[in-house]
């Protein structure tokens, strides 16, 4: 097997250790409520703090890596996951679980900032939207891995052995990263300058509000497309195995996507057939008859998914090598920043007007965004002042 598909098989493993490590709050939820004695409101502010900080961490861990290397840097945020990861398993009380969820969730995010930016450094101009779309599949496939394992784990023994194969987990992940890993030829990963002014801000801002805008527009699906399926009439079982379909068939067609986007030189085509398949999902959940919305998530959910690879890959386009550790880091500030408004935004909207489906007109509304965004990202990308 060729180095760089080694490479991104430890990558892929270190990112499905991070999601299962994010996940875990809330599928071991009941566990935890009773081990501390804390409440739901408690169990959200553990799960929101792991990418709270990503504003602030994520440009902050690329400006360290630019510094003091990228390996160094991830190997550190790969400790701090294991620290954190014990300090949860072991605290006795609120306080202690928050500091470790802080701890770890800063490390996540380094980590997830950084081999991204790894990933575009084995693969640039060969298969990048593919390798990419691999590496992003570790997160969903992480997420479903945690709710499959850690409950049965923490049921057929108890809470602490849950944490233990986790803790077990985040250790593999650093030891195989540590042996394996090196750094591309001609790969700049570290003692680089940070010159704010060498940044392709603008296209960088319209990439990241892209990613961002199409992440927000898929955390409305899943966020309330139970509540608009059964605010329609739908049981509830019935509404929330309808939006499992979706995310499922994004998570499938991840890989196809960035596979498509290499093979064929048109990722701006699968780009906007995405979006296009993902925008018609929204005025479909609300409007068809309850009988084909099933099926209208399955195919929205395929080309949902077809995105993402390419997505990641637009701050390749503009970033050198050098400004890559930190541009990637102020890619997903960026994206952090816009993640935590829009959903917030939504839900606030749904709640003020009475009326769920809000998050659904505005979910479309993002989607449409984010084509602009693209279109706008395209003509500045091709302009002589990006050339140079």
């Amino acid at each position: 097997m060729p180095m760089r598909w080694i490479i991104l098989l430890v990558l892929f493993f270190a990112r499905t250790v991070m999601a299962v490590q994010f996940q875990s709050i809330a599928a071991l939820s009941p566990f935890i409520m009773e081990s501390l004695a804390i409440t739901l409101t408690d169990i959200g502010l553990l799960i929101g703090l792991y990418l709270g900080p990503g504003v602030i961490v994520a440009i902050g861990g690329g400006a360290v890596a630019t510094w003091f290397g990228d390996k160094r840097t991830v190997a550190t945020s790969l400790v701090l996951m294991v620290l954190g990861g014990v300090m949860v398993a072991y605290a006795s009380n609120l306080g202690w679980a928050v500091a470790g969820r802080i701890v770890s969730g800063a490390g996540g995010v380094v980590l997830n900032v950084l081999m991204t930016k790894m990933v575009i450094d084995w693969f640039a101009g060969r298969a990048v939207s593919t390798a990419l779309a691999i590496f992003i599949s570790s997160w969903p496939i992480g997420i479903g891995l945690s709710l499959l394992i850690l409950p049965a784990l923490a049921a057929s023994a108890d809470l602490q052995t849950a944490w233990t194969v986790l803790t077990i987990c985040t250790v593999l992940a650093l030891l195989s990263f540590v042996v394996i890993y090196k750094a591309p030829e001609g790969a700049v990963t570290g003692n680089a300058p940070i010159k704010f002014t060498s940044l392709p801000w603008t296209p960088l801002a319209l990439a990241a509000a892209l990613w961002a805008l199409y992440n927000a527009a898929f955390a409305m699906i899943f966020s309330f497309g139970t509540l608009v399926l059964a605010d329609r009439g739908m049981p509830i079982t019935a509404a929330s195995s309808a939006i499992s379909l979706y995310i499922f068939a994004a998570s499938l067609s991840i890989p196809l996507g960035g596979w498509l986007a290499d093979r064929t030189g048109r990722a701006n085509w699968v780009i906007l057939a995405s979006l296009a398949g993902k925008m018609m999902v929204f005025p479909a959940v609300l409007y068809l008859p309850e009988a084909y919305v099933p099926a209208t998530l399955v195919l929205g959910g395929l080309f949902a998914g077809l995105a993402p690879g390419p997505l990641v890959a637009l701050p390749s386009l503009v970033l050198s090598a050098e400004a890559r550790a930190f541009g990637t880091g102020v890619f997903y500030s960026m994206y952090y920043l816009i993640m935590m408004i829009a959903p917030t935004l939504a839900g606030g909207l749904s709640d003020y007007l009475g009326d769920v489906n809000v998050a659904f007109v505005l979910g479309g509304g993002m989607v449409f965004l984010a084509i602009m965004a693209f279109g706008v990202f395209r003509r500045t990308v091709s302009s002589p002042q990006v050339a140079s």
